[in-house]
């Protein structure tokens, strides 16, 4: 029901009817189909959420889902969730009939995306392994020394033995201020370029409760942690450093979104008749094109 997503639909393929919430379903005059997907929203079971299970409203939305399938009876379905509590991925294959297969986005992507699928088209495996990393969809157009940076990062890159020439501007000289952040935005020169991703997460300082700071956590693997709506959960860095870093103490930058498409293995500006943020949220909020395109390949396999 998002008019965003919706635009981009509509836009990409005009000729999509538009049924509304779901939980009017009951006023709708479907015909006989072959094929219902879904998936209700993730928060209400998501390890990273508070695991509200089918109490929480958005959840409950499963429901919905089912009635439908009951309903109209379609010849195969296909549902998607996070990996939650086993108690609740059973109440769901309770009423689907089926277990769920888990899969992984990084096999045919290169950002982790764990997630359960529950269908009726028989025999699905997971993929093949196509080994992408994140060198494989970075953005060319964004130079790799291009980074967000403060006094005080420049100073820690310095004495690390990063920093091979700086050529930043001084603050009056036209560098480009970040609205989020306050960080300045321009070309740094480095000893090297291993461009890799990081998150940014709030930590404890020296591990203790009490202050909290944000820290720079890097991943070693080529992957990118999985996407989702907060843009800091993917922070592109010039190169990987053995622990955590303060996120004051160190540069990065955020991804596009041609680069949360071809994480989602979406087509190239697919999402660009909305603005950047509607585009990180919908990506975000997705699937991996890939991943159901390889379960429903499987129903071509049916005899």
């Amino acid at each position: 029901m998002d008019k965003h997503t919706i635009k981009v639909t509509n836009k990409n393929y005009p000729n999509t009817i538009q049924l509304g919430d779901i939980e009017n379903w009951r006023d709708w005059e479907l015909p006989k189909i072959d094929l219902l997907m879904g998936g209700s929203p993730c928060q209400g079971f998501s390890f990273a959420g508070k695991c509200l299970n089918f109490d929480d409203p958005r959840s409950r939305l499963f429901f919905d889902y089912v009635n439908v399938l009951n309903h109209v009876k379609p010849k195969y379905f296909l549902l998607e969730n996070v990996k939650m509590k086993k108690e609740y991925q059973d109440i769901i294959s309770e009423y689907l009939g089926v277990q769920p297969i888990e899969i992984n986005s990084s096999l045919v992507s290169a950002q982790n995306r764990v997630r359960l699928y529950w269908t009726n088209i028989p025999n699905v495996d997971v993929p093949n392994d196509k080994g992408l990393t994140w060198k494989d969809v970075a953005d060319d157009s964004i130079k790799l020394n291009k980074y967000l940076y403060t006094e005080k990062s420049l100073s820690w890159l310095k004495e690390q033995g990063y920093i091979r020439d700086n050529k930043h501007k001084d603050h009056t000289d036209g560098k480009q201020q970040d609205k989020k952040t306050g960080r300045y935005f321009n070309e740094i020169t480095l000893k090297e370029v291993n461009q890799s991703v990081a998150a940014m997460r709030g930590r404890y300082i020296n591990g203790t409760k009490g202050k909290t700071a944000q820290f720079i956590e890097f991943r070693k693997d080529g992957k990118t942690n999985c996407l989702t709506t907060v843009q800091k959960d993917n922070v592109v860095v010039p190169f990987t450093h053995h622990e955590k870093v303060l996120a004051e103490n160190y540069i990065y930058r955020y991804m596009t979104p041609k680069e949360y498409e071809r994480l989602q293995t979406v087509p190239e500006n697919y999402t660009d008749s909305v603005s950047d943020t509607q585009r990180f949220k919908m990506l975000g909020n997705g699937w991996t094109v890939e991943v159901i395109a390889h379960i429903l390949n499987y129903i071509n396999k049916v005899k």
